[in-house]
Parts: structure tokens; sequence; C-alpha cells
């Protein structure tokens, strides 16, 4: 693509995002990828932990940054990666997450990611009693979820953040999905053999960690200073692991989770309700349509047609599968980003924002983004 050809194609990509890539003036389909810096080490033959960028000295991220974005620029028209990061004395002190509120670890590995588990959460009395403890953290309103969650400095640290660089606190508007977060701590087949021979057991879990994602994100209002009829509308999950549930399973368990956080953080139209699978959890897209997701990232094998069939208002992040992306086979990718553009076309409706079914890894390329944008603008021009 020449210059003339990328500036073009950016100014109609803008127009094509309106309306969350609903508008019907738009002249090509959406591109939702814009990297990540993941990418960096490959595409700058640097060694480094692509898991691993925020242990990164400042300085040296924000220079592999900058040098990424120069090539980005001369390759596919715009810089992608951020160059400027907040001071490390305006970042808010570390708080705990839900993993750790039902007793579990996260930890991040080179070249492994981060993975959640329990090391004591192995049977049906483990989980009872876990739950007993998070009932008794709950039993005196939001004092003892708090005093968990929060470092001893927090308070400190809120006020010297407040006045001297004006930040609220971060708000909880995007978790693990409820089925992932199970199985991270409980394991997939204790949780399927409790879901037949202890369902009140199941119920209960999932109840819990409704009530437990409820009350974090209404603690992290509060701490913003929100209340019940002022906050932030908007929610997401990340939930790979709904898959592995069967629709009945998934009814009683992470359904009821799903329902309770939108209707309490998206109750307009408008509000964004997002789920990220990036599995084949396409048996599940009929209760995922009831709750009116406007958003979703799912996995290579849940492609267009289907998506679109029971969740007609949702942007579709999707459905590149990451390894096309990342092996930088030209072919493969105009196959699937074609695939794609022709799909929506053929529905009748607009909504792809084409984009990987999962993450960007390191090791995809700026040529293959160059090449997803060619086949955009061959494939995915609306008629």
């Amino acid at each position: 693509m020449t210059k003339n050809d990328l500036d073009t194609f950016w100014k109609s990509d803008a127009e094509a995002k309106l309306e969350n890539c609903f508008n019907s003036r738009a002249a090509q389909v959406s591109l939702g990828i814009r990297m990540s810096e993941e990418c960096v080490y490959s595409e700058l033959n640097e060694p480094g932990d692509p898991w691993n960028i925020a242990a990164l000295p400042l300085p040296h991220r924000i220079e592999l940054n900058k040098r990424y974005n120069e090539k980005a620029v001369q390759t596919v028209g715009i810089p992608l990666l951020p160059e400027k990061f907040p001071p490390p004395e305006a970042i808010y002190p570390p708080i705990k997450r839900i993993g750790e509120v039902f007793g579990g670890i996260y930890e991040t590995g080179y070249r492994t990611g981060e993975w959640l588990h329990h090391k004591k959460l192995h049977t049906p009395e483990d989980l009872s009693n876990q739950l007993d403890l998070i009932n008794i953290m709950r039993a005196d309103g939001y004092r003892g979820l708090k005093q968990f969650i929060y470092p001893e400095n927090w308070e400190q640290e809120k006020k010297r953040i407040r006045e001297e660089f004006g930040l609220q606190p971060p708000l909880l508007r995007h978790i693990r999905g409820p089925v992932t977060l199970a199985t991270s701590l409980f394991g997939l087949e204790n949780l399927s053999y409790l879901a037949i021979d202890n369902t009140e057991l199941f119920i209960r879990f999932g109840n819990t960690i409704k009530q437990v994602i409820l009350a974090m994100a209404e603690l992290s209002d509060r701490e913003a200073g929100y209340t019940n009829s002022n906050f932030i509308h908007g929610f997401s999950f990340a939930d790979d692991d709904c898959s592995l549930f069967t629709p009945e399973m998934y009814h009683v368990f992470g359904y009821p989770v799903l329902k309770a956080v939108f209707g309490k953080y998206s109750p307009e139209a408008e509000d964004m309700r997002f789920q990220h699978s990036d599995s084949a959890m396409a048996h599940l897209l009929p209760q995922l349509g009831s709750l009116n997701l406007n958003g979703c990232n799912f996995g290579p094998t849940v492609l267009v047609e289907e998506i679109r069939e029971f969740l007609p208002c949702a942007r579709i992040d999707g459905c590149i599968a990451p390894f096309t992306f990342m092996n930088n086979d030209r072919d493969f990718i105009r196959t699937e980003v074609k695939r794609d553009c022709e799909a929506v076309k053929k529905t009748g409706t607009r909504g792809l924002n084409v984009f990987t079914a999962g993450s960007i890894n390191d090791g995809s390329s700026l040529e293959s983004m160059l090449t997803i944008m060619e086949a955009i603008s061959e494939f995915g021009t609306y008629p």
C-alpha cells in the first residue's frame, strides 16, 4: 500500500468504528488490531519476556515502543504502542484480585503467561469451607472485604495521589469470568463432578462468585467517589473456560453471574456488555444472546454467521485465529479475512471489527497486519 492508500485506509477505518462498528455510512469493515507490546521482541529482534512487559524498567519499555512505532509508521502508516506512561509515583498500590479472595494464587512464568491456582482446594469440603470464609469476610458489609483487598497504606496513598495528580482509584469493570475463575481454583474435573454430585454446592459456588464480583465492583466505586445512583456504566468478562460447561451447567452457574452484573452495571442499551472467550463455546451463544451482548471476542471456530444469529447487535471482534496471525502466513491470513468480511456482508449487517479470536502474541508481525489491511481493502468494502 502506498502512503496515500494507508491514509485512505485509516480515514475509512475511523468512520467504520462509529456506532460500535455499525455505522451505515462506513465504506469498509473496521480493523480492531492495534498490535500489543508483546510483539516488540520478535519485530525488533530483541530478547525478553513477552508475558511480563510491565516488569521492564520504564525507560527501556518506552525506548522499545518508540522503535517499534517508528517501524509501524513506515509499514502500516500509524504508531501502535503507547510511549507515555504515568510515573510510578502516580500509580495506586496493587490490591488483591478476585482469585485471592477465594484463596487462590496468581503466578507468572516466562512464556507461560499468568495462571491462577489454589493449593488446598481439592474436595467439596475444602470448597464449602472456603465459601464459609468468604461469607465471614462479607458479614460486616464492606469493611472485611476492604480490609482484605486493600493494602495498609491505601488511604495514605489514595490521599496523596488524588492531591498530587488528581487521579481517582481504578474501577473494577473487567474481570475473569465465573467458569474460568472456578476451574482455575477448583479444577475442571472437580467442578464437573460437583455439578452432578452436589448441585447445591455447585450453585452456591457460582452465587458466591456473583456476590463477590458485585461487592468488589461496588467497593471500587466507593473508593473512587461513586454511588449506587451515580457510577460509570459498562462491564466485560474474560471467560475462556466457559466452553467446558454444558448449557445446563452454564445456565445455573455462569449465566446468573453475567445477568446480575450486567443488570447492575450495564442497564442501558448502549452500555458495554462484552464477553471474551477464545474457545469453542458456540453452544452457549443462545444464553449469551439473551443477555444482549453488544461486544464479543470468541474462539476461532466460532464464526461470524453463527455469532450474528444469536447476537444481532454485538460488535464482533474476530475471527482470525491467533496462530494464523502469529505464523505470518500471508495466504492463510488473507483467506480468514476474506471469509469473515464476506460472512458479515452475507448476513446483511455490519459490526465486524477484524481482530484475532484471542490474544495477539509475540511473533505477530507488522507485515501481517499490513496483509490484513490489504485484505480488508479488497474484500471488506460494504456494498
